[in-house]
């Protein structure tokens, strides 16, 4: 069998629903369809150098997929990141290796000298990551919580001087959100620092986002400003992610976090969707502690692997 590695683009829909359809099917825990897809390919900033790719089999089925960018908003110049998957079924079929050579070969072209990627914790992925040069760093945690059978903690109401609204509420001007997210972002367990500095890019990739659900998203304001918040995304089905949840840190300790997110999953809830997804890094003990305070149960773990070129 060949295996051809060629260009995610826009306009190819089977491409963009056989990305997605493999997607699924390797990593079922994260929101992903065609339109997301699609907006990711047109609207992400062009310093990521973003090159999505997929691999295709002998009867043009998509089997495998790559997601490669620079990790332009790092304060640290020259690191990227790839992140491959084959469908289960058509794994040993040499599809991740072409993939990876292809990522690879894109992002040095580019100037990246040290490469991340995230690996599912299992022992034939963490073999296939070290046989291609990379080495084991940090690990995260997906998981799951069933919104139509489970049992959520009660609704809370606030503490005096706070208020709970919608993100739906911030559409004239996100920018208060914008800052929250970019200070929250900024202190979350990582192998790479970033910052976001640039608004209108963030509106872009973020706010405008097609999985984004700005009347899913909670914020809770103190004395009328926004100090916390929890970010969801939905898929236009069932499913619900939360894909930021923090506190500024002047109001750290005092439970706004969970207050937002507790907030979000009742409304979501009553919005018909039917299960929850977060990840937090293993080393996150406070937000692992809140998401199985809210019934979370961990269904899947990744490893970051890491390898320097040259």
């Amino acid at each position: 069998m060949t295996v051809t590695v060629r260009d995610l683009r826009p306009d190819a829909r089977a491409d963009l629903e056989g990305f997605a359809r493999v997607r699924r099917a390797a990593l079922p825990f994260i929101l992903v369809t065609p339109e997301s897809l699609a907006h990711d390919l047109t609207h992400l900033h062009p310093d990521a150098h973003y090159r999505p790719l997929v691999a295709v089999d002998d009867e043009g089925e998509v089997i495998g997929t790559a997601q490669v960018h620079l990790t332009h908003e790092s304060t640290v110049a020259g690191q990227g990141n790839l992140n491959v998957y084959v469908h289960p079924r058509h794994t040993r079929r040499g599809a991740g290796t072409v993939l990876v050579r292809a990522a690879e070969e894109h992002l040095a072209a580019h100037g990246a000298a040290r490469l991340f990627a995230w690996v599912l914790d299992e022992p034939g992925n963490r073999a296939f990551a070290e046989l291609h040069g990379y080495r084991e760093s940090r690990s995260a945690h997906f998981l799951r919580l069933d919104l139509a059978h489970g049992t959520l903690p009660p609704p809370q109401d606030p503490p005096p001087g706070v208020e709970l609204r919608p993100g739906s509420d911030y559409a004239d001007d996100p920018r208060p959100l914008f800052l929250l997210d970019a200070e929250t972002t900024a202190d979350e367990p990582s192998d790479v620092d970033t910052e976001f500095t640039d608004y209108e890019a963030w509106l872009r990739e973020t706010w405008q986002h097609p999985l984004f659900s700005p009347e899913l998203t909670t914020v809770a304001l103190v004395d009328g400003r926004p100090a916390a918040f929890s970010a969801a995304r939905t898929d236009g089905g069932t499913r619900y992610g939360t894909v930021m949840t923090g506190t500024a840190r002047a109001h750290r300790g005092r439970g706004l976090a969970k207050l937002a997110k507790n907030d979000s999953l009742h409304r979501a809830r009553a919005a018909g969707l039917t299960e929850a997804f977060t990840g937090n890094d293993t080393g996150n003990g406070p937000m692992i502690a809140i998401n199985t305070w809210f019934g979370y149960e961990i269904c899947g773990t990744e490893v970051r692997y890491v390898r320097e070129l040259g």
